[in-house]
C-alpha cells in the first residue's frame, strides 16, 4: 500500500458518489454498447442447468421453497441465462441486455478486493459469426474503458477530488505472452507487473493451458471461447495492485464448447438444456461478461478497502485492518 496522505470521504457523500457512478455508467456504458437494462433472477432451480459455475470449483448457495419442496441456487453470474434470454426476447444482431446482478460467492476470499457478496453489471450482446475475432473482442473492450473513463471525468466535473488519472489507451496481450514475458512469475505476478506499466490492461486467453502446461486462471469451458476472452484491469495507485474491474469474452460456439468440455474432461456435467441449445445451433452467437460495480466504485473512488463501497460480511482479520487503518466500512 502506498505512503500517501488517504483522503476521507463523509459516508453519506460516498454514498451519494456511490449512485452517481453506479447510474452514470450505466448510461455510458448501455449507450456505448447498444445494450437495454433488463430484469434478471437471483436464483434459478437446481435442474435448470443455468447456474454458472464459474471455475466449476465454487459452490453455489442452495435453499428449498417450503410449499414444493425445489431446490434453488443463488446465482454466482448470469452467464447462461442472459445467452437464452437474449433469445427468448428475440434481441436482433448487435443489440443485447445488461442486468443490476446481486450474488453470493461463498467460496470466495475476503480482503481489500473481495468480498462474498458480488454485485455486478452483467451483460450480453448478439454478434454474428464474422464478429468472432480478437479485433471485435478489442473493440468492445475499448468501448467499456472508454466508459469508465466518461465516469472518472464526471466525477471530476461534479467536484470529487481525484487524485490519480486513469489511462485510456489499452495495453492488449496474450496470457501466453505474459508468460513468456515473466516466466519466473505466478500468473498473479505477472499481471501485477504488465499492469503496474501500462495502467489499462486487457489479458487475452483465459482458461487453456500455457505452454508451460498450466493455466493463466480458471474459466468454465461452456461459456467463454479461451481464445477470445479475457479480463481487464486497471492499476489501483491507493492499493498498488492490479484492479481486476471485468471478465467478459466472446462466447462459444458449437465447435468450441465441444472442444473446451473434452478438455475440461467432465462431459457427464455438460448435458444440460443450455448445452443442447448450443450443440442444435439454437442459441444466438454472443459476447458478454460482467463487469464489478463495487470494483469501479473502488478504484474510482480511490479506495483502500471494498467494504467502502460495499455492504457485505467482514471477518475479524478485515475489521481490524479497517480500524488500524481509520477506514470506515459502509
Amino acid at each position: 500500500m502506498k505512503d500517501t496522505e488517504y483522503s476521507k470521504i463523509d459516508v453519506l457523500k460516498k454514498q451519494e458518489l456511490i449512485f452517481k457512478i453506479k447510474d452514470k455508467f450505466l448510461k455510458e456504458f448501455c449507450k456505448n454498447l447498444n445494450l437495454i437494462p433488463v430484469s434478471a433472477p437471483i436464483f434459478v432451480t437446481e435442474k435448470s442447468g443455468l447456474q454458472d459455475r464459474l471455475s466449476g470449483i465454487e459452490r453455489p448457495v442452495k435453499f428449498d421453497v417450503k410449499k414444493t419442496g425445489e431446490k434453488l441456487e443463488v446465482v454466482q453470474s448470469l452467464a447462461k441465462w442472459k445467452r437464452i434470454a437474449l433469445k427468448k426476447y428475440n434481441f436482433p444482431i448487435h443489440k443485447g441486455l445488461c442486468v443490476n446482478m446481486k450474488a453470493i460467492r461463498r467460496d470466495d476470499a475476503i480482503d481489500n478486493i473481495h468480498s462474498i457478496f458480488v454485485d455486478q453489471w452483467d451483460w450480453e450482446k448478439v454478434i454474428e459469426e464474422k464478429d468472432r475475432t480478437l479485433d471485435y473482442l478489442k473493440q468492445t473492450v475499448k468501448l467499456i474503458v472508454k466508459s469508465i473513463i466518461k465516469v472518472s471525468k464526471y466525477l471530476k466535473y461534479i467536484g470529487f477530488k481525484k487524485n490519480y488519472k486513469l489511462f485510456p489507451h489499452v495495453k492488449f496481450i496474450s496470457s501466453q505472452e505474459l508468460c513468456d514475458l515473466y516466466p519466473n512469475k505466478t500468473p498473479k505476478q505477472r499481471e501485477y507487473e504488465i499492469v503496474k506499466k501500462y495502467k489499462t490492461v486487457f489479458i487475452i486467453g483465459i482458461g487453456d493451458k500455457l505452454k508451460n502446461g498450466e493455466r493463466h486462471d480458471l474459466r468454465s469451458p461452456d461459456y467463454d471461447d479461451w481464445t477470445l476472452n479475457g479480463d481487464l484491469f486497471f492499476y489501483h495507485d491507493v492499493l498498488d495492485i492490479a484492479l481486476e474491474v471485468s471478465s467478459m469474452g466472446i462466447r462459444v460456439n458449437r465447435e468450441k464448447m465441444i472442444e473446451q468440455i473434452k478438455k475440461f474432461g467432465n462431459e457427464k456435467e455438460y448435458a444440460q438444456v443450455y448445452h443442447t441449445m448450443i450443440k442444435e445451433n439454437r442459441l444466438p452467437l454472443t459476447i458478454g461478461g460482467g463487469i464489478g460495480q463495487s470494483r469501479i466504485c473502488q478504484l474510482l473512488l480511490e479506495r483502500k478497502h471494498i467494504g467502502e463501497v460495499q455492504v457485505s460480511y467482514w471477518d475479524d482479520i478485515n475489521l481490524n485492518f479497517c480500524q488500524e487503518q481509520g477506514i470506515e466500512l459502509l
